[in-house]
């Protein structure tokens, strides 16, 4: 699984030790509020975090992409991920993002989005398996955010 520097992030594979920094990103219910699975209930914050730590490594081990890690350089920080994932049950691949709130309304989605749609681009696999890769942002994406990403 490759890594991807961009300006201010590094993009980096998801590793099982990560847990206990994107736990609590994921137990922010506003971070939460666009998830399919909704706010994580406090009590079930490891093991759902767990559960989305195997399933995002997985998904790079069947389709040789997916969702990286997204670490502040400067900080060191995990602040969320950002990647291409298949929606379920469908050849077609969105572009899905969480930040830490934190985080928000700096460009770093953006940012990030960009360098996973270039590295999605270069990946022959996607093009062949889906016949139009549509973006489907994973929140309701602005009209700003998407202009962003192309």
């Amino acid at each position: 699984m490759p890594e991807i520097e961009t300006a201010r992030l590094l993009l980096k594979p998801y590793i099982p030790q990560d847990l206990d920094e994107l736990a609590p990103i994921l137990s922010n219910p506003a971070v939460m509020r666009y998830s399919p699975r909704g706010p994580i209930p406090k009590n079930q914050v490891k093991e759902v975090t767990q559960q989305t730590l195997q399933f995002f490594i997985r998904h790079w081990q069947q389709h040789r992409f997916g969702l990286w890690a997204v670490v502040e350089k400067a900080s060191a920080k995990l602040i969320g991920h950002c990647g291409l994932n298949f929606l379920p049950n469908s050849p077609e691949v969105e572009v899905l993002y969480r930040l830490d709130e934190a985080y928000w309304n700096q460009g770093i989605a953006s940012e990030a989005a960009k360098a996973s749609l270039r590295y999605g681009k270069m990946r022959v696999e996607i093009r062949e398996k889906c016949s139009i890769l549509q973006l489907r942002c994973s929140v309701l994406c602005s009209g700003s955010f998407r202009m962003a990403i192309g």
